[in-house]
């Protein structure tokens, strides 16, 4: 049942929101459905169609909701199709019996458009950040309230507000249910994408606790990548960041050891990055270039994991290529953290000390005082440089900085091996 909401769920809440006009109460009749089938179900058997069941279950409940109004509106009138009583009816408008379930959801090419509607709406640019991450966890990738809770370490009632608020601001503002207009899609893209980086790169290497890595986390981001990538395959930027997902799950196996310790990149056995995982994103990364308007932001980097990918070791890799791909990175997206995995790239092709200006000009910057990755990539390039005390001291204070405990660690560990 687990896995039928969570292949299932955003197209029978697209399709209920697309039916009813209304987003929030969609996804009320769809969790109604749900905890109908986990009475039923037991009892009863699956059925052959899960999906259409509980699209059939969730529609029924509109119907009846609407009924229980003193006044039939024109939701209601929408819904029934003139409806007989105790009759279901199919997306064409003829009645059915329960045994046809399966002509009762839209045509796929219909419940794709669903689907990107539903994306889109979760991630809505009049929605806060926290609340885009929330409600695309929750009505796009299927996650629990407790999941999403887990999966960012904060409290249940935390998420549940966010979810609450967003559904309320985006009945405020009157967000219809619909793909947005061809001209407003890119620039709503980026939010879009945006929501998807930031659940994956929570997933890939976790902010907080004790877990390196959230893997479900990351394959949820993945898993929405994918669709998102068959439902706009002629977006270069959606195709980049699926393929920079693809990569940098492939080296998830070697990023921990047996205990869960982190292990460097330096360290890592190259021979369990996941192949098929490196293939996939290549072919992504191809079909971002293919596009013919150059890489964006994640094309970028994506064009960096796949330099990673293609070396048989940390020394054989292209640092050449890796530096200027940082360098179109700056230009396109610059931040402070673009700057210092250039500076990092710099030190594998030119030294440490011509890396070690770079970063001291950050640190001079301020921006990444709060962040323990600077005095993380100073500490590995003063040890470089036959400086091990002052190395030691700002491996030290990273690991002071840095609020996951496989992390902390690994610093510590190093810095225990300068002394």
């Amino acid at each position: 049942m687990e896995a039928v909401w969570r292949i299932e769920s955003a197209r029978i809440v697209g399709a209920l929101a697309r039916w009813t006009g209304d987003f929030p109460l969609a996804e009320d009749l769809a969790q109604q459905a749900l905890a109908e089938a986990l009475e039923s179900w037991p009892r009863d058997g699956v059925p052959a169609n899960p999906g259409a069941w509980l699209l059939t279950v969730g529609r029924r409940r509109g119907i009846d909701g609407f009924r229980r109004r003193a006044a039939l509106d024109e939701r209601y009138a929408a819904l029934a199709h003139g409806l007989r009583e105790g009759e279901l009816v199919s997306s064409s408008g003829g009645p059915e019996t329960q045994d046809g379930l399966d002509a009762l959801l839209p045509d796929p090419d219909e419940i794709d458009d669903d689907v990107l509607a539903l994306v889109f709406i979760a991630c809505h640019p009049v929605l806060s950040a926290e609340a885009r991450v929330a409600l695309t966890l929750r009505v796009v990738a299927g996650l629990t309230t407790d999941e999403i809770a887990r999966a960012f370490l904060v409290p249940r009632a935390t998420v549940q507000a966010r979810i609450t608020r967003a559904k309320k601001t985006l009945a405020a503002a009157k967000v219809p249910f619909e793909l947005p207009a061809p001209d407003e899609r890119p620039q709503r893209l980026g939010g879009v994408l945006s929501v998807l980086y930031v659940v994956f790169t929570e997933g890939s290497t976790a902010t907080a606790g004790d877990d390196l890595l959230r893997v479900d986390l990351a394959r949820e981001a993945l898993r929405l990548a994918r669709v998102l990538s068959r439902l706009l395959p002629a977006e270069p930027e959606v195709h980049g960041l699926l393929a920079l997902m693809e990569l940098t799950a492939a080296r998830f196996p070697a990023r921990t050891g047996p205990d869960g310790a982190a292990v460097g990149l330096q360290d890592q056995d190259r021979r369990l990055w996941d192949r098929a995982a490196v293939a996939r994103g290549q072919a992504a990364l191809a079909r971002a270039v293919q596009a013919g308007r150059g890489l964006g932001p994640y094309g970028l980097q994506a064009a960096i994991a796949s330099c990673h990918a293609a070396a048989p070791s940390v020394e054989a890799t292209d640092w050449e290529r890796i530096v200027l791909l940082y360098e179109a990175l700056g230009r396109v997206a610059p931040s402070p953290v673009v700057e210092l995995n250039r500076a990092v790239a710099v030190a594998m092709l030119h030294g440490p000390l011509t890396a070690l200006a770079i970063v001291d000009d950050l640190a001079a910057g301020g921006r990444l005082a709060a962040s323990h990755l600077l005095p993380s990539v100073r500490g590995e390039l003063l040890a470089r440089l036959g400086r091990p005390t002052e190395a030691r001291a700002e491996l030290l204070r990273a690991a002071e900085l840095t609020t996951n405990r496989r992390e902390r660690e690994l610093l510590e560990r190093k810095a225990a091996d300068l002394a």
